[in-house]
């Protein structure tokens, strides 16, 4: 797996859009932005993303199938990191000895096997390694959201993560749904995907919206 700026081979990096809206404005806001693809940064490092596209181009190279089952077992580890601890703390600690991190993988590789205990893929096993070698396994998540992102795109899928410091009531979600649906992005994906991700926010009445475009 090649790295960019860690292994000599560039990669362009894939960048969704991020608008940001007032509440009270948000059906004319959304349109707006929608229309004028205002672009911006996410939230995952230029290194993260760079790690991603690696990623992608492996399990493609690989085959359509290795794709999705690469990303069924990040995903698995992903939520398993955010609920558990003590893996939360082994991405997250770069002084780690070379024996620590070896175990700390086999736990990860172990969550990724579910109850089923079917074996890792190479390449999910590869990515960590590298990660785990190169001290950049605190960019774990941001490594994910940027696959995810470029598989969504591969399938023509559009996934809207609506980020607010409480969950939107239906209506509004609906509603949200309902104008995106009808933006230019939306039309030429194959499927669209809302997600609403509550997190404290600095301006509580705002909403971060990530376009995905597919």
């Amino acid at each position: 797996m090649c790295i960019p700026g860690e292994a000599g081979l560039d990669i362009p990096l894939q960048t969704p859009t991020l608008v940001l809206i007032s509440s009270p404005m948000l059906s004319s806001a959304l349109r707006t932005s929608l229309a004028a693809s205002t672009h911006g940064r996410r939230a995952a490092s230029s290194i993260a993303l760079k790690y991603s596209n690696a990623l992608y181009s492996a399990a493609l190279a690989k085959s359509p199938q290795v794709l999705s089952r690469v990303q069924t077992e990040l995903n698995t580890i992903s939520k398993s990191i955010a609920e558990t601890p003590e893996l939360n703390a082994f991405i997250s600690n770069p002084t780690l000895s070379a024996k620590d991190r070896a175990t700390g993988l086999a736990s990860l590789y172990a969550k990724a096997e579910g109850p089923r205990k079917e074996p890792v893929s190479d390449v999910t096993k590869n990515l960590f390694v590298v990660l785990s070698e190169n001290g950049r396994l605190n960019e774990t998540q941001g490594v994910i959201e940027g696959f995810n992102e470029l598989v969504a795109k591969y399938k023509g899928e559009l996934e809207v993560i609506v980020t607010s410091a409480a969950p939107l009531p239906k209506d509004a979600a609906a509603k949200l749904e309902s104008i995106l649906k009808q933006s230019q992005a939306a039309q030429h994906a194959k499927s669209l995907k809302v997600v609403n991700k509550v997190r404290a926010l600095a301006l509580s009445s705002s909403a971060f919206i990530h376009r995905h475009a597919g």
